[in-house]
């Protein structure tokens, strides 16, 4: 970790492309202003840590709560052929 030390006003790059300016010093809080391209998400950590909690709850899921919304599963394939086939409409040739 690189530790610096800063006066209010000073500013620190990071890259070509974002800066941070202590803004404000009260007692033991520092204000800092930060430039970022809108690219680039800016975070507490707090927050950033959250987002990541959600995003992979998200992404995970419960096989048989997929499978109740899926066609039935591949075990009773050959049933569900069955059954469609016994209810299919059968097409009827138009002849001029």
């Amino acid at each position: 970790m690189l530790v610096l030390s800063r006066q209010r006003d000073e500013t620190i790059m990071i890259g070509d492309a974002i800066e941070l300016t202590v803004v404000d010093i009260r007692g033991d809080k520092v204000r800092i202003g930060i430039e970022a391209p809108p690219n680039i998400p800016v975070h507490r950590k707090e927050v950033y840590e959250a987002i990541r909690r959600e995003n992979e709850q998200a992404v995970r899921f419960d096989e048989d709560a997929l499978c109740g919304l899926t066609p039935p599963c591949a075990d009773n394939t050959a049933e569900r052929a069955s059954k469609l086939d016994a209810t299919a409409t059968p097409l009827r040739r138009e002849t001029a």
